[in-house]
């Protein structure tokens, strides 16, 4: 794939510090035991940095069915993807006890790109039923780290640059079923991702 400067993506998923968890508006769906989430360090670098990490075949982004989603996962939480533009359904086991992390809609690009991308940025995620609240986070300085044939840049190496969306973070699921729709757009750019979560214990995973 060719190089992508300025990608809009739907985020699926790295946690960071200083933001708030997204809430539904119930609590059925989360194991109570659990804290609320996680929060490393610059969700936005992270996440970007897993999407950028797996050639164009097997990356989540491209993903078409979620086959691909525990592809290169962090320990500490669970990355969901988005797409390059278009709807897609997925399914992705998930293990229990990882809190989850995706974006409605986002971008990585300039400081000035990022700012006119976010002000017509929209999204909305329901978790069985249930409407998440998204955060906004606008012009994050990150450095990516891009492997061999990736989608996202086209090159290997790493980068700095700006990096802003709507995201979503979920504490650690119950195991079983859950449907996550994620809806996200920006001026003409359109993604969505229907998701049916399968949480089971980590060793199942």
């Amino acid at each position: 794939m060719s190089l992508r400067p300025a990608v809009p993506l739907l985020l699926t998923l790295g946690l960071v510090a200083g933001c708030g968890a997204a809430q539904g508006s119930g609590t059925d769906d989360v194991e109570s035991s659990k804290p609320k989430a996680a929060a490393p360090e610059n969700i936005q670098g992270r996440w970007w940095t897993w999407a950028a990490s797996e050639e164009e075949s097997t990356n989540p982004v491209a993903d078409t069915t979620g086959e691909f989603c525990d592809r290169n996962q962090p320990d500490d939480v669970w990355f969901l993807a988005g797409t390059f533009g278009g709807a897609v359904k997925r399914t992705c086991r998930v293990p229990a006890g990882r809190p989850v992390v995706f974006p409605l809609v986002n971008q990585i690009s300039t400081e000035q790109e990022c700012k006119g991308f976010m002000a017509t940025a929209t999204g909305k995620a329901t978790l069985d039923r249930k409407a998440v609240t998204p955060e906004r986070m606008e012009n994050d300085n990150v450095t990516v780290t891009h492997g061999a044939g990736n989608p996202v840049s086209g090159e290997e190496g790493t980068t700095t640059s700006y990096a802003c969306g709507l995201w979503a973070r979920l504490p650690p699921l119950k195991p079983g079923r859950h449907d996550l729709i994620i809806r996200g757009s920006s001026g003409s750019f359109r993604t969505g991702v229907d998701y049916t979560l399968i949480v089971q214990p980590d060793q199942q995973a």
